[in-house]
């Protein structure tokens, strides 16, 4: 019985031959999947292509508004930042991904699922433990960890099969994009102490060569998810393309760090992420003024695990849902305004407000008409500091009898 196996496809050459190897190693039919998740490609030649392959049916996808308000938004409510830089974008696409996958599979009554992914990145593992936790009985394949093809027999592969050789199948980079950010790997980039060339980015300018002139923007955020742009409510998806346009005007967004991979690897990582590092910081900064300071800290602390579960594949975990359960209750008050500006590179908040504000002027304010009681803070101070006390005056006694 000809087997039938369901290929996320992306048209390149890598997925290409992918696809004629199922063909033939498996003497399988292949289905192949297309998402649009905002990488600003044109879907309808992707799916010509894999058909003229021989892939006997091709789904494209358009993902983005799933993508935005069940994998963005509450990545955006967790303040989320892989070891504090990294806006897991990519790691965000990855579940979707293989949540299609296995509808296409169950759809096209297949055994099977392909991935494109090489063994020693993070892709493969959040691809498939996501696939195993949604359909155990359906197997994952992935090619690239079995064949062990060097770029020059993929090539000659490819050349054999009719395949077509794309004209930059040289260059040095390894791109991977989505509407919350822009990856690149590879060349150059794996040499940590060369500055990136500027060939790499596309979304952002050189701060260098950014506007002179600074530009605010301001961030109306509702429930804990932004909601308005400069006073204009638009949808999720067209506000992440345009603040990614305005934020990278002004060389807003780039990320290079070094990365510890879930693999035990580290890696130096190129990102371009406008929208998201401007709306996690907007985000951040609102729930300073809404939330408890014991909020503020907990939240830290939860913010930082579930950013971790999410890049390390674990989106289905259990866990990520308990967490989720405490971020989205303070969500209920993360409501307001934040104003950012925009110049050479960098941004500042530079205001903020809400009518759910915990900040109260007559009690900030340091003029005379404050009804704070500043007669209250001796009898604060006595008690506050008393552990410390205690402790230092015993450390004293110690050491005149020589303990």
């Amino acid at each position: 019985m000809t087997r039938k196996i369901v290929l996320a496809y992306s048209g390149g050459l890598d997925t290409s031959v992918l696809l004629k190897w199922l063909q033939q190693k498996y003497d399988a039919e292949v289905v192949t999947v297309t998402l649009d998740v905002g990488q600003q490609e044109d879907l309808e030649p992707i799916g010509e292509k894999a058909e003229n392959l021989g892939a006997i049916k091709h789904y494209s996808i358009d993902a983005k508004e799933e993508f935005v308000k069940n994998y963005v938004f509450p990545a955006i409510k967790a303040n989320a930042l892989y070891e504090g830089k990294y806006p897991v974008s990519t790691a965000l696409s990855r579940p979707l991904i293989a949540e299609k996958l296995i509808e296409v599979a169950r759809k096209e009554d297949a055994d099977a699922i392909a991935h494109g992914c090489t063994g020693k990145g993070n892709d493969q593992v959040r691809i498939e433990v996501s696939a195993k936790a949604l359909a155990p009985e359906i197997e994952v394949i992935a090619p690239v960890r079995e064949w062990n093809m060097t770029r020059d027999a993929e090539i000659e592969f490819a050349k054999k099969n009719g395949i077509p050789i794309p004209v930059d199948v040289d260059k040095p980079y390894s791109v991977d994009q989505n509407l919350w950010g822009r990856s690149i790997e590879c060349g150059i980039l794996e040499h940590p102490d060369v500055e990136p060339p500027e060939e790499i980015y596309e979304w952002t300018v050189s701060p260098e060569k950014a506007p002179d002139k600074p530009e605010y923007v301001t961030i109306r955020f509702n429930n804990g998810v932004p909601t308005a742009l400069n006073g204009d409510e638009i949808d999720p998806v067209s506000l992440i393309e345009a603040l990614n346009d305005v934020a990278g005007k002004h060389g807003v967004g780039r990320i290079d760090h070094i990365e510890d991979r879930l693999v035990g690897i580290k890696s130096r990582e190129i990102y371009e992420c406008p929208a998201a590092l401007v709306i996690i910081e907007a985000h951040k900064d609102l729930e300073k003024l809404v939330l408890t300071r014991h909020e503020v800290s907990f939240k830290h602390q939860v913010d930082a695990l579930w950013s971790t579960l999410v890049y390390t594949g674990l989106w289905m975990d259990p866990l990520r849902g308990d967490l989720d359960a405490f971020i989205e209750m303070t969500q209920k008050r993360v409501c307001g305004e934040v104003k950012i500006k925009l110049y050479k590179g960098g941004f500042r908040i530079v205001g903020r407000s809400s009518p759910l504000s915990l900040y109260d002027l007559n009690l900030a304010t340091y003029n005379i008409e404050s009804k704070f009681d500043q007669a209250s803070s001796k009898g604060f101070i006595e008690l506050w500091g008393l552990p410390t006390r205690m402790a230092n005056a015993l450390k004293k006694t110690g050491e005149k009898r020589g303990v």
